[in-house]
């Protein structure tokens, strides 16, 4: 007699065959031929800005308010005669004591810029170096004024 026919059993999943490792040559291992590595753009610095081209890129900014670059003129002036000041020989102010004014007001006009004039921002922190060497140069800044 034969056995009744069953209904095969659902196939479970099976496991995916364990990958094979290649063997271990003893001595040095040859060497694999890589590909060339890209090539990288080179970075591109940004060259600095001259105060009076900065000066209308704020004014002309959508990224800060008018009443915000009122403020930021008022704090900016203030800095200037702070430095023309120092220029006069009064101390104080010394730059030790000017440079840190400078660094947050350039803080805060970076932080203003960031997020909706990325460009605006990026070339004012390039010209970082620049604007401080304007300010500490007497004639420099008299010319500016």
């Amino acid at each position: 007699m034969t056995a009744p026919a069953t209904a095969p059993a659902p196939a479970a999943k099976a496991a995916p065959p364990p990958k094979a490792t290649p063997p271990k040559a003893s001595g040095p291992a040859p060497a694999k031929a890589s590909a060339p590595a890209p090539a990288k753009a080179p970075a591109v610095a940004a060259a600095p800005l001259d105060l009076r081209t900065l000066e209308q890129r704020l004014k002309d900014t959508a990224a800060i308010g008018v009443l915000t670059k009122l403020s930021l003129k008022n704090q900016v002036d203030d800095l200037v005669a702070r430095f023309k000041t120092y220029h006069a020989g009064a101390r104080p102010p010394t730059l030790t004591e000017l440079k840190p004014s400078f660094d947050l007001l350039l803080m805060k006009v970076l932080s203003l810029l960031q997020d909706k004039d990325s460009a605006l921002a990026r070339d004012i922190n390039a010209s970082r170096d620049a604007i401080w060497g304007v300010l500490t140069d007497k004639q420099k800044l008299a010319e500016f004024s």
